[in-house]
């Protein structure tokens, strides 16, 4: 559980670090790399929180 947070943290941070590079520089491949980044991150955490909601249900 702790290391699946640290995992999430980690990534939204390296989402977060190619959209300052996107502003920075102004280079779209760290915007695409950003958003393909945030969207993988978002759905595991999404899948992996309802594993522990149907764990609880059943």
């Amino acid at each position: 559980m702790l290391l699946f947070r640290w995992a999430v943290l980690l990534l939204l941070l390296v989402a977060g670090v190619c959209f300052a590079f996107y502003a920075g520089t102004g280079q779209t491949r760290y915007r695409r790399i950003g958003w393909i980044v945030l969207k993988w991150t978002l759905l595991a955490a999404f899948g992996f929180f309802a594993v522990l909601i149907a764990e609880r249900v059943a």
